[in-house]
C-alpha cells in the first residue's frame, strides 16, 4: 500500500473565469484533431491561477499557479495541503515534457531553464486514438480517448485521454482544448484517486510574506519589517527587493541600496544552501558611509536574503567579483552569516 500511494504521489506531482460555453462550442465544431497541437491542449497562459478539489486523498487537493514563461517553457507553482514544488514544462517537436521538478520550494524563483537527468514525455502528437510512447521505467503512455465527456466542478468539457498503465495501477489525465490539465484519476485495486477542475482565475498573482531588514544606526540596531509582495508571472524576487532596499518605511532607517544600484542576480543553491547576490558596481560607489553603517547595511542585506530562501549563509559579489569597498572585504568562497539575534520587529 505504501508503494502504491508513493507512485500516486509522483503521478500526481508530474501531472475573472473562462467563457466555458465558447471553450466547449469551439470543440464540438471540430471534425478532429488533426489540426490541433499539443498547446491547444496545454496552453500558456500567464497569470493564471487553477484549482482543484481532491477526492480520496487529502493532497488531491491543489491550485496551480504560472511562475514563468519563458519561450517554449513554461514554469508552474503547484500547493497542495502539504507541500508547493515546481515544475518545468517544454512543448517541442510535438511533445509536452516536463523537464525539472523540485518539491518544498516556498520561495519565487526561476527554474525555467534548468533540467533535470531525465524528462517525461505527458502527450505527444499526433492526437489521435492509438498514439502511444513508453516513458523511462518502461511504462506505456498512450491516448485513448479525443473527446471523452467528463464532468467537473468547473463544468461539463470534452478531452482528451491519456492513459498510463504502471504495475498494479492505471492513471488517467485529461487535457481540454484551450484549458490544459482538468482531470487526473489514480486507480489501484479498490483504490481511486482524483484531482478535478474547480476554477480558473485570471490575473491571479502569488502572494508571500517577505521580512526585509534595514539599519536602525542612530539607535545602534537592526529592524525587519514584514512585507506583502505580489507576483504576477515573470515577476523576479530581486526586482521586488530591489523596491524595498531603497525606500525604508521610515526616515530614521538606512537604504540598503543606492538609486542607481541593480540587483544583477539572486539565486540559492540546495547544493551548498547558500544564497548568491551580486550587485552593481554602484552599490560601491553610492555608499558614502563609515565601516560600522557598511557593516549593518551587509548584515541587512544578508539577513533579509537568507531569510528570504531559509538559509543561513549570502554570498555577496559586485558585478561578479568578490565584494571590495576599502572598509569590507568578502571572500566569494566564505559567505556571511545570516545574523538575527537582537533584531527587532517594526510595524
Amino acid at each position: 500500500m505504501k508503494k502504491i500511494f508513493s507512485i500516486f504521489l509522483i503521478v500526481f506531482i508530474l501531472t475573472s473565469c473562462i467563457n466555458k460555453e465558447k471553450v466547449s462550442d469551439e470543440v464540438k465544431q471540430s471534425s478532429g484533431l488533426k489540426s490541433y497541437t499539443v498547446k491547444d491542449f496545454f496552453p500558456f497562459h500567464p497569470d493564471r491561477r487553477m484549482k482543484y478539489e481532491g477526492i480520496g486523498n487529502e493532497y488531491a487537493e491543489k491550485e496551480v499557479l504560472v511562475d514563468y514563461i519563458a519561450g517554449d517553457r513554461i514554469q508552474l507553482r503547484t500547493i497542495n495541503p502539504g507541500t508547493e514544488m515546481v515544475q518545468v514544462y517544454e512543448i517541442k517537436n510535438g511533445e509536452l515534457r516536463i523537464v525539472y521538478y523540485e518539491g518544498e520550494v516556498y520561495y519565487r524563483d526561476k527554474f525555467i531553464d534548468m533540467n533535470n537527468d531525465k524528462s517525461e514525455i505527458l502527450l505527444k502528437e499526433p492526437l489521435q486514438v492509438g498514439t502511444q510512447w513508453y516513458i523511462n521505467d518502461g511504462r506505456k503512455r498512450y491516448i485513448s480517448s479525443i473527446n471523452k465527456k467528463i464532468k467537473l466542478p468547473f463544468g461539463e468539457v470534452e478531452a482528451l485521454e491519456v492513459t498510463t498503465e504502471g504495475k498494479d495501477y492505471k492513471t488517467y489525465d485529461y487535457y481540454a482544448y484551450k484549458l490544459g490539465h482538468v482531470k487526473s484519476v489514480f486507480e489501484s485495486g479498490e483504490m481511486k484517486i482524483e484531482t478535478n477542475l474547480e476554477t480558473i482565475e485570471e490575473k491571479a498573482v502569488l502572494t508571500k510574506k517577505v521580512k526585509i531588514y534595514y539599519p536602525d544606526y542612530n539607535k545602534d540596531r537592526i529592524v525587519y519589517k514584514w512585507e506583502t509582495v505580489d507576483f504576477s508571472t515573470n515577476d523576479t524576487i530581486k526586482d521586488k527587493l530591489e523596491y524595498f532596499f531603497k525606500k525604508p518605511p521610515y526616515e530614521n532607517l538606512s537604504k540598503i541600496l543606492g538609486e542607481n544600484t541593480k540587483i544583477n542576480n539572486m539565486y540559492f543553491n540546495s547544493n551548498d544552501n547558500v544564497a548568491y547576490v551580486d550587485l552593481s558596481k554602484e552599490f560601491i560607489s553610492e555608499l558614502n558611509v563609515g565601516a560600522g553603517l557598511e557593516g549593518d547595511i551587509l548584515q541587512s542585506l544578508v539577513n533579509t536574503v537568507g531569510e528570504y530562501y531559509n538559509c543561513e549563509r549570502v554570498s555577496i559579489t559586485i558585478e561578479g567579483s568578490p565584494y571590495e569597498s576599502g572598509h569590507i572585504s568578502l571572500e566569494d568562497k566564505n559567505p556571511v552569516k545570516v545574523e538575527k539575534k537582537n533584531t527587532i520587529e517594526i510595524k
